[in-house]
């Protein structure tokens, strides 16, 4: 017969407060295989783990029982002090008594009653828990950053730093991301070029790291420690280790139809080109759907005029395999499309977007840092801000959230421009002014009392020309007065999103996205860099609307989470992993279609049948690959898969137990 210890916890007020912790430890010692119970204020600290490891030893406690917070907080703890008692971790149960009783119920005798019913259940599943021994696994000492924005070099740099070697994987042409589309950033307005191309430079020229530009992952597989990844490197048609970069290719071609990206379209680009002035690599690339000598075999101006030869027409897309330890995903995000909000005219090429804005302030930009409306190429007299386009908006026109940035940047458009052109006329509607940084505050107080930024408190109706204005009318939400501003031009904080290939790559890596598709962290406070699935971890805005500061820390947290990983040698493999007993495994194969972790397989495999052996297709698991999520077990028609820790028996105990209240 076991000997089960209950210890239950107040966890401070959290529990006590509507949970009659004494009662439930009083009840707990009536349970069939309980020899001992007792109760603690605080059971995760150092004397309550003594009391545990106090209690294995002098009651000789062959299993452990903690009623307390969720297992995702303190099950470890707990186990490690049991381990230490001498006894195997995996002998521990937690009992979910906070957030299952005390934070759901305000009644404190129903809160007891579910606690006792939960310690009961518990009791029942611990008296069937088996020691389970954790397997090894080695570790690849090299790291994969998918996106090359400031959040994906900042990692590789921490990672490469750390005597690592690193693989950046970038979408476009270029690293850099959408930070190299600035022109200034808050809160101290220095040049955001002049801050982020040395780290371009410092990643391209560091020995342990491997640039992978105008590349995507096409599929990964593996687990933690050991990940294989497919890379396409997209044909270029321009040779990287020949190209000098002098840019005579980009300066002769004759089709210059295509809208310039980096530029936000401002400006066309032709059909051999690189992204901006200082990119990484420096070295252009074409694009097939433009390129005259791809379309009708004539024109191949580039390919006479490149002194190095480097212009190759022959190029065809790659796939490259590597095997990487840990991955960090940092791709960044994108902007609304805003053609479903049609009161704000965006068609009007007096009305833009914040990024078309910085691009238009930009020295480097299509208009030479000089603002003036696109319509015309004048310089405008009024110009009005508006914030939250398509933030904070419910419908499915918008995002419900907000994206965090846009009161800042927009305060720093409004400083930016009465700074160059004190004559013109700033105007910010906003809903609340959001400021949470270090410094935030006192920064958009100063495009009010240092520049005279008019702002308004309330949303815009409706955007429409008149003549050669725009109309903006909205509503001071202070007054209750309707607001009619005869703008020259309109800058719209447009609300920022997830990237479109953020569920296709979700798929590939097999973690999840919250119902905006942005990448979901494993826990909130605990794990806020890491994910459902080990040795992957998020830097950036892929996770949520982040400024440049909370970017680049996450980025070195990921950075610090990934280095931890790559130091070991050796990973220690979760054990409460599926098994399959073979005798009753039909081999149809439905557990490894639902498999989310790639983690099950069939196999032609021995087995014992009716005393003879046979050759027959079973499924077999993968241990490492396996996350313990049991989702193969219900799948299962013939009962086949069982998961270690957490057996169907052991589940039908817990039934039981409470079914006998």
């Amino acid at each position: 017969m076991q000997r089960v210890g209950v210890f239950v916890c107040w966890c401070g007020n959290n529990i006590a407060g509507t949970v009659d912790v004494e009662r439930v430890s009083e009840v707990a010692k009536d349970i069939p295989g309980v020899v001992y119970s007792t109760n603690y204020q605080y059971m995760c600290s150092e004397i309550g783990q003594n009391l545990l490891k106090d209690a294995i030893k002098e009651h000789n406690l062959d299993r452990v029982v903690v009623a307390s917070c969720s297992p995702r907080m303190h099950e470890t703890t707990f186990r490690n002090a049991a381990a230490k008692a001498g006894l195997n971790p995996y002998l521990v149960e937690i009992a979910n008594i906070r957030e299952h009783c005390s934070w759901v119920h305000k009644d404190k005798e129903q809160g007891t009653e579910k606690a006792i019913a939960l310690v009961k259940a518990a009791v029942a599943k611990a008296i069937l828990n088996a020691p389970l021994v954790s397997g090894e696994s080695g570790v690849e000492k090299r790291a994969l950053v998918i996106g090359g924005g400031i959040a994906g070099i900042q990692t590789a740099l921490d990672i490469a730093d750390a005597g690592f070697k690193v693989d950046i994987v970038e979408k476009q042409p270029s690293i850099g991301g959408k930070m190299a589309q600035l022109d200034k950033t808050f809160p101290t307005l220095d040049c955001s070029a002049c801050i982020l191309t040395p780290k371009m430079v410092d990643a391209s020229m560091h020995p342990n790291i491997t640039l992978h530009t105008y590349s995507e992952i096409e599929a990964v597989n593996g687990y933690v420690g050991n990940f294989t990844v497919s890379i396409k490197k997209k044909a270029r048609y321009v040779d990287m280790d020949k190209c000098t970069g002098c840019g005579i290719c980009v300066e002769k071609c004759p089709s210059r139809k295509a809208g310039n990206e980096f530029e936000e379209n401002l400006t066309k680009r032709g059909a051999i080109y690189k992204a901006f002035a200082q990119a990484v690599p420096n070295v252009p690339v074409i694009d097939t759907t433009q390129c005259i000598k791809m379309a009708t075999g004539k024109c191949g101006i580039c390919e006479k005029l490149c002194m190095a030869k480097a212009i190759d027409f022959s190029q065809k897309d790659e796939i490259i395999e590597e095997r990487y330890g840990a991955i960090v995903v940092a791709t960044g995000y994108d902007l609304i499309n805003l053609e479903k909000l049609g009161e704000y005219n965006y068609s009007h090429p007096n009305v833009i977007t914040s990024l078309e804005f910085e691009r238009l302030t930009n020295a480097a930009g299509p208009t030479h840092g000089k603002f003036l409306k696109p319509s015309d190429h004048t310089k405008p007299k009024k110009v009005v801000f508006v914030q939250c386009v398509g933030s904070r908006d419910t419908s499915d026109r918008g995002k419900p959230y907000c994206s965090k940035i846009c009161c800042m940047y927009t305060a720093k458009h409004a400083m930016l421009l009465r700074d160059k052109y004190p004559d013109i006329e700033a105007y910010v509607f906003y809903i609340d002014v959001r400021t949470p940084g270090k410094n935030f505050d006192e920064f958009q107080r100063r495009a009010v009392e240092e520049y005279g930024v008019q702002y308004i408190k309330g949303m815009v109706g409706k955007v429409f020309p008149e003549g050669d204005k725009l109309m903006v009318n909205g509503v001071d939400a202070l007054t209750g007065q309707t607001v009619v501003i005869d703008a020259d031009m309109v800058v719209l904080a447009a609300a920022t999103r997830a990237k479109d290939d953020a569920v296709a790559l979700k798929r590939k890596l097999n973690i999840s996205t919250d119902t905006n598709n942005f990448f979901t962290e494993a826990h909130p406070k605990l794990k806020p860099v890491e994910t459902a699935s080990a040795g992957i971890y998020l830097a950036g805005a892929c996770q949520g609307p982040k400024d440049i500061p909370e970017t680049v820390a996450q980025a070195s947290a990921a950075a610090a989470k990934a280095i931890i990983l790559l130091c070991k040698d050796k990973l220690v493999n979760n054990p409460c992993v599926s098994s399959v007993n073979t005798d009753l495994c039909s081999g149809c194969g439905q557990c490894a279609q639902m498999c989310p972790y790639d983690a099950i397989s069939l196999k032609m495999t021995d087995i014992r049948d009716h005393g003879k052996v046979v050759r027959r297709l079973v499924a077999t698991v993968n241990d490492a690959l396996c996350q313990g999520c049991g989702g193969c077990t219900v799948s299962c028609r013939p009962g086949a898969i069982d998961l270690r820790g957490f057996s169907n028996k052991q589940i039908m105990a817990e039934v039981d137990a409470i079914c006998r209240l």
